[in-house]
């Protein structure tokens, strides 16, 4: 019976149905709603004059009419319009349900001040289709009253669930007064006192009203490390100075560049070495077994700190797989709310109609049947069309690639610690620091610890991502650089050098980095026209504008297949919303394709177009609804791009001969919501042409 509790409430109140009326258009409002949402038209722009000059087709025409969006980020999606074009509007206010409704019109002036208005007529919208339908001169009494559906809510709210009831007595549950969230049960005031005292073990436990609920609380216990300013490194060295133990990252901070450092370990065993006093001899002959004794203690500290890196990477690579396990799920709740949603209504529609049947009133019965059995047959024929297909795989398409650092392993030995000339030493690649996002590759590099010689700064080489020539991408002082707009799906290798006023030292050992295989991005705030609107981590955008508004995607594509989706989250069958690329320096203030910067295709419900420098070419039958998705596949290997919906190719092959930087691109503007779906495979049509010689 909850179910059905959507079909007995008003649209524009929320409130149960008061005196409802029944609307041509199947739908019902309540007598008092109706009348404050009337809308009175000259009597040459109401509905039926129109329909008698044959200058619309259909009732949804006079919607072109007015360009007044009905819908904005406060509302829920319903709105009343304020009039035709040639009349005048009125301020309207929102009511409990978000839709839109208009004050009772204020008193008229005196005749004599103001010359007699031309003849009008009263106009009603309906909340929910959005359908103008006029009122002869009975007005809202030429609607018939819905005296079925009354008693439908009668019945409904006699047999509503009464509050809360306490869990654990034993005859007659009495209203519940608290809940325990730990728990997990509600309790009546004397049952609290019997089973849950106020003190003992049970004293801690958290007690609150029971419409709030339990609430998840969630405590991670801080994490102590042993350097007390780098709570992830652990002491392995010691400032003879300072007379205190450091860590590696307290050295690269400078925090002790002209102080003498040794390992920790050494001083340990030296300090207890030298508890008493020896004679000179005596520690002459010490020397290189203290000399022995350090090294072996720096040795184990470096092993030590690339274990430590180890263990660092190893829990963000987990990290990235909770998360993408998350993003998984979340797609998979997402899909089957949208189908809760849809039962539930339907489910609501099939108890109100079995409500109907069991009515005794034939008149009652009669005056609904027919449009209560529109419904029946909207519903049953709306109810396929929405795809139940899972959208998200249960693989998941992470592969660790665990080759190169292997490699290095392997590759480990000794170099000179302490350099006798002015050039400076090797760098050395931070393996922890280097990674790759998308076609970006980020690298860190260090001089080894004991090195003592000026670096006046660093030069970093790349090779073409095909084992060819190495090739400067960064002069400076800085350790850390971050290249961008390198090829996806490629093996880049990379190495440093430092230099000062004598010379260069030689390279770093050569660092093997893989770009993505496929691209995962969101919308680019940054380069968007001011109107577009970001929500979801910048994955879902809409737009506060009646005009079309341009937001580009933030990663650039100048090689490869790349293959992404746009859901369409609202559409209200009026815009026509343009998918495809576009360069960086598009018109943001224009439907895509309008200059000679984008190749898109726009769409309404019936239809789809290409358009590039405001050419129209393949006119193909598929438009979109609510619901529907859009497909963008780049191939800039065959330098072609080609559309879908609903995974559906839409005409031949889009535009060819597309050479040069790429961003996935999107017009849009109040009327439409999109989310982007991104790290897509490529569509079945597509591999199974390409398979085709």
């Amino acid at each position: 019976m909850e179910e059905m509790e959507e079909e007995l409430k008003c649209p524009v109140c929320g409130s149960f149905y008061r005196e409802p009326i029944i609307l041509p258009c199947s739908h019902n409002l309540c007598q008092a709603c109706a009348r404050n949402i009337l809308v009175q038209t000259p009597e040459s722009e109401s509905p039926q004059s129109r329909r008698a000059s044959g200058s619309a087709a259909s009732d949804y025409d006079y919607l072109d009419l007015d360009k007044m969006s009905l819908y904005s980020e406060a509302d829920s999606g319903y709105g009343s319009y304020g009039g035709f074009a040639s009349a005048p509007t009125t301020p309207c206010q929102k009511s409990p349900n978000g839709v839109r409704v208009f004050p009772p019109a204020a008193p008229p002036p005196p005749a004599a001040l103001v010359p007699p208005p031309p003849p009008r007529s009263a106009c009603l919208t309906c909340p929910q289709c959005h359908r103008s339908l006029g009122l002869d001169e009975r007005g809202l009494r030429g609607f018939p009253r819905n005296r079925l559906l009354e008693a439908v809510i009668d019945r409904y709210q006699q047999g509503k669930a009464a509050a809360l009831r306490c869990q654990l007595c034993e005859k007659a549950p009495k209203e519940a007064a608290v809940m325990c969230e730990q728990c997990d049960v509600f309790y009546c005031e004397p049952c609290r006192l019997r089973c849950h005292p106020p003190r003992g073990p049970l004293a801690k436990h958290r007690l609150v009203p029971p419409a709030q609920g339990r609430v998840s609380r969630r405590l991670s216990p801080r994490k102590i490390s042993t350097c007390t300013e780098h709570e992830l490194e652990n002491h392995s060295m010691y400032c003879v100075q300072c007379k205190s133990p450091v860590c590696y990252q307290c050295l690269e901070e400078g925090k002790h560049a002209s102080h003498e450092v040794k390992a920790l370990g050494a001083m340990w065993k030296l300090h207890k070495v030298r508890r008493g006093l020896r004679p000179a001899t005596v520690m002459l002959r010490s020397v290189p077994q203290e000399n022995s004794v350090e090294f072996e203690a720096c040795l184990v500290a470096q092993c030590d700190a690339l274990i430590d890196a180890l263990n660092r990477r190893k829990a963000q690579l987990l990290s990235r797989v909770n998360k993408e396990h998350e993003h998984k799920l979340k797609v998979v709740r997402d899909q089957i709310s949208h189908c809760t949603v849809k039962l539930r209504q339907t489910t609501g529609l099939m108890e109100y109609c079995l409500e109907v049947i069991k009515e005794n009133d034939p008149s009652g019965f009669l005056q609904i049947s027919d449009a209560l059995i529109r419904r029946v047959h909207l519903t049953e024929d709306q109810w396929g069309k929405g795809t139940l297909t899972p959208r998200m795989t249960t693989d998941f398409d992470l592969n660790l690639d665990n080759a190169p650092l292997l490699q290095s392993i392997h590759q480990l030995d000794f170099v000179q610690m302490k350099v006798s000339s002015p050039v400076p030493a090797p760098p050395i690649l931070q393996l922890e620091e280097c990674c790759t996002h998308n076609n970006s590759a980020t690298l860190s590099w260090k001089q080894p610890p004991l090195s003592t010689v000026q670096v006046e700064g660093y030069i970093l080489e790349l090779d073409d991502g095909n084992g060819g020539q190495f090739r400067e991408v960064y002069v400076g002082k800085e350790t850390m650089c971050t290249v961008d707009g390198l090829h996806f799906n490629s093996t880049y290798s990379a190495r440093v050098k430092a230099f000062n006023k004598t010379g260069v030292s030689p390279y770093s050992k050569t660092l093997v980095l893989q770009t993505s295989e496929v691209a995962w991005f969101s919308f680019d705030p940054s380069s968007a026209h001011a109107d577009i609107i970001f929500s979801n981590d910048n994955l879902t955008v809409t737009c506060n504008s009646y005009d079309d508004r341009v937001v580009l995607g933030k990663t650039g594509f100048s090689k490869g297949l790349h293959y992404w989706e746009l859901s369409i989250d609202r559409y209200d069958n009026h815009p026509d919303p343009a998918f495809g690329v576009a360069r960086i320096d598009v018109l943001k203030d224009a439907m895509l394709g309008k200059d000679d910067k984008a190749w898109a295709m726009y769409v309404d419900n019936n239809r789809s177009w290409f358009m590039h420098n405001n050419s129209h070419t393949n006119r193909t039958e598929g438009g979109i609804t609510k619901g529907a998705t859009v497909g963008v596949l780049l191939d800039l290997t065959r330098r072609t791009l080609t559309f879908s919906i609903n995974e559906d190719q839409q005409g031949p092959v889009a535009f060819e001969n597309l050479e040069g930087l790429f961003f996935p691109a999107v017009s849009l503007n109040r009327n439409v919501q999109v989310t982007l779906h991104t790290g897509l495979p490529v569509p079945e049509f597509y591999t199974s042409r390409s398979a085709v010689p």
